[in-house]
């Protein structure tokens, strides 16, 4: 079987604090806009992986959702317990260097995990967790 993953979704609330975070902080380049009644996608991703994006969506748009199912969203967003994703480098220490630099929100300095990898961690404007791993 030939499968890869092609984009993982992460909500945003703020359009502009996202492609702030995700371009300039990140490095990653923009790939779509999409915009509708004030909403938008943006679909983001490394310049050396254009095969794998990470769509950033409005929270809580989805039709089928409760209007209970849409506050608990935004009250997880809030608490920064709703959306998250594992990135990778080949220069963790580097990398951590500068998104302090740039204001990141810090969670966790690099550490040397017990389960074997060496990690940090940071939240996006929207409170998403992002752990970088060290890779070779």
């Amino acid at each position: 079987m030939d499968i890869t993953i092609h984009s993982a979704y992460l909500p945003h609330n703020d359009r502009d604090e996202s492609l702030a975070f995700y371009r300039d902080i990140l490095g990653f380049e923009l790939r779509k806009e999409v915009g509708y009644n004030g909403l938008y996608w943006l679909t983001v991703g490394p310049p050396n992986q254009p095969e794998t994006s990470i769509v950033l969506t409005p929270p809580a748009v989805d039709p089928g959702l409760t209007d209970d199912e849409r506050n608990t969203i935004i009250e997880m967003m809030a608490k920064g317990t709703y959306g998250g994703i594992n990135l990778a480098s080949k220069d963790l220490d580097g990398l951590f260097e500068h998104l302090q630099a740039k204001g990141a929100e810090i969670v966790q300095e690099p550490t040397d995990q017990p389960y074997g990898i060496r990690d940090c961690a940071v939240r996006d404007p929207a409170g998403n967790l992002l752990r970088i791993q060290q890779v070779a």
